[in-house]
């Protein structure tokens, strides 16, 4: 697997999230996906033992995603309009797949302020039936505190 087959995957995952087509973003996870936004106080913890702001396993990335599809999604309707910047693509082990990548998330809605939601993306990728899929998705924040950036209501 090559950086650049890796960027196009991340790049491909990221225009899915912007444009809001959440049921073919589904399918580029595993079955036994994970994804998960730690807490950004202790961001190498186990989500068994500490705080998570998202700790999703593949029957909770579905809800999820069927929530944010929903009319009556209050937090996500109208839904937020994102655009995802991705850089420093990286790839940090080879089996399994392990690549880091930094990212810059803006989120428009309504008349709020622009949000920036910056950090790094931590994936474990693998190959299903010859395509590449994600097993586990990691956005790690930069920001010190998460009050200013307000809910993260979207798929970051």
């Amino acid at each position: 697997m090559t950086r650049e087959q890796v960027e196009d995957f991340l790049y491909l995952e990221a225009a899915l999230l912007d444009a809001w087509k959440l049921d073919e973003w589904l399918a580029l996870l595993t079955e036994d996906a994970t994804y998960r936004v730690p807490s950004n106080d202790a961001p190498e913890s186990d989500p068994r033992a500490a705080l998570f702001t998202i700790a999703d396993d593949m029957a909770r990335i579905r809800a999820r995603v069927t929530r944010l599809k929903d009319r009556g999604a209050h937090a996500e309707y109208p839904r937020s309009r994102t655009r995802r910047l991705i850089s420093n693509v990286r790839i940090v082990a080879s089996e399994p797949l392990r690549v880091e990548a930094n990212f810059v998330v803006y989120r428009f809605r309504r008349n709020e302020n622009v949000r920036e939601y910056v950090g790094r993306y931590r994936y474990t990728l693998k190959k299903v039936n010859g395509e590449l899929r994600i097993a586990s998705r990691e956005a790690i924040l930069d920001a010190m505190e998460l009050a200013s950036l307000g809910a993260v209501s979207f798929i970051l």
